[in-house]
C-alpha cells in the first residue's frame, strides 16, 4: 500500500480510538454497574483493537524491515484478539447471570480457548489462515447468542440484535479485507480511497459500536436484574 493509502487508515484507526478513549466511558453508567469489572473490560475491548491498528499502520513503513513489521504485525493481531476476548466476557457473564457455576466454568473455557487463538493469529502466515483463527472463538459465542435466542439465558431484550449485527459486520469486513474486492477488479483504482482494507476498518468500527450498545445495555439491565430463588 502506498503512503498515502497509509496515512489515511491511520486516520480510520485514530479518529475512533480517541472517540473510545475519551467519550465511551461517560457512555458507561458506571456507578450503577454491580460488577465494576466488566465495565473495564469493555472498555479495554473496544480501545485495543484501533490502538493496535493505529501503531501497525502508522510504522508500517519503517525502515527495519520484515522484522519490524512482523512485531508490528503482532501488535495489530493482539488488538483484534482482545477485543473478540475481552468483548465477550459481558456477554457471556450476563448471559449466565443466575447460574454462577456454569458462568465460572464457561468463562474460564472462553480465556483458555481465547489463548490458543491468539497463538494461530499471530503465528499464521497467510490473511485467511489469521482470518479463520478466530472461527472457534464466533462458534462459542454464537452457541451463547442461541441460549438467549431459545430463552436459556439471560440478558437485556435488546442486546441480542446487537451482537448480531457486531458478529455480522465484522465477518463481512473480513471476507472483504481477504477477498480484495474491489480493488483486485480495477488494480490501481483504489489505492487512496474505498480499498477493501478502509471498509474492513470501517465495518469494524461500527461492529465494535454495536458492541458496545449491546454491553451497555447489559450491564444496565443485569445492574436492577434478580434472579429467581430456587
Amino acid at each position: 500500500m502506498n503512503h498515502g493509502g497509509t496515512h489515511l487508515l491511520v486516520f480510520l484507526a485514530g479518529i475512533p480510538l480517541l472517540g473510545f478513549l475519551f467519550l465511551l466511558p461517560l457512555q458507561i453508567q458506571w456507578r450503577q454497574l454491580s460488577v465494576p469489572w466488566l465495565g473495564v473490560v469493555h472498555y479495554l475491548a473496544c480501545v485495543s483493537p484501533q490502538l493496535g491498528s493505529v501503531l501497525y499502520h502508522l510504522f508500517m513503513n519503517h525502515h527495519g524491515g520484515a522484522t519490524v513489521y512482523r512485531k508490528l504485525l503482532t501488535l495489530d493481531m493482539c488488538g483484534i484478539c482482545l477485543v473478540n476476548t475481552l468483548g465477550a466476557l459481558p456477554i457471556i457473564y450476563c448471559t449466565l447471570l443466575c447460574y454462577p457455576a456454569t458462568r465460572s466454568l464457561a468463562l474460564l473455557v472462553y480465556s483458555a480457548l481465547s489463548s490458543y487463538v491468539i497463538f494461530c493469529a499471530v503465528s499464521a502466515h497467510s490473511n485467511i489462515s489469521r482470518f479463520c483463527s478466530f472461527t472457534w472463538q464466533a462458534a462459542f459465542r454464537f452457541y451463547f447468542f442461541y441460549l438467549r435466542w431459545a430463552g436459556l439465558g439471560s440478558g437485556h431484550p435488546s442486546s441480542l440484535r446487537c451482537y448480531l449485527l457486531m458478529d455480522g459486520l465484522a465477518l463481512l469486513g473480513g471476507i472483504i479485507n481477504i477477498s480484495r474486492l474491489p480493488e483486485r477488479l480495477r488494480p490501481g483504482k483504489f489505492d487512496y480511497w474505498c480499498n477493501s482494507h478502509q471498509i474492513m476498518h470501517v465495518l469494524v468500527v461500527i461492529s465494535i459500536l454495536y458492541l458496545h450498545w449491546g454491553v451497555t445495555s447489559d450491564l444496565t439491565w443485569i445492574s436492577s436484574h434478580s434472579c429467581p430463588l430456587e
